[in-house]
């Protein structure tokens, strides 16, 4: 979406603060959702549960190589 393109080009050109020291990003996996709240709902899932994140990354164990 445009709005992911967006986002993932102000990441990559230091224009946020909290990942500019991490640059460059590849974008591996993304989910898109209707509802801004439903998106909402899972990144906090994601950031706050590390059983959450373990289960994603393991999904994604081999782009992360």
């Amino acid at each position: 979406s445009e709005d992911l393109q967006r986002r993932f080009q102000e990441h990559n050109k230091g224009r946020v603060n909290s990942t500019k020291n991490r640059r460059p990003f590849k974008l591996i996996y993304y989910e898109a959702y209707d509802s801004e709240k439903d998106a909402r709902n899972r990144e906090r899932q994601i950031k706050r549960r590390a059983n959450a994140l373990t289960s994603l990354k393991g999904r994604l164990v081999n782009s992360l190589e």
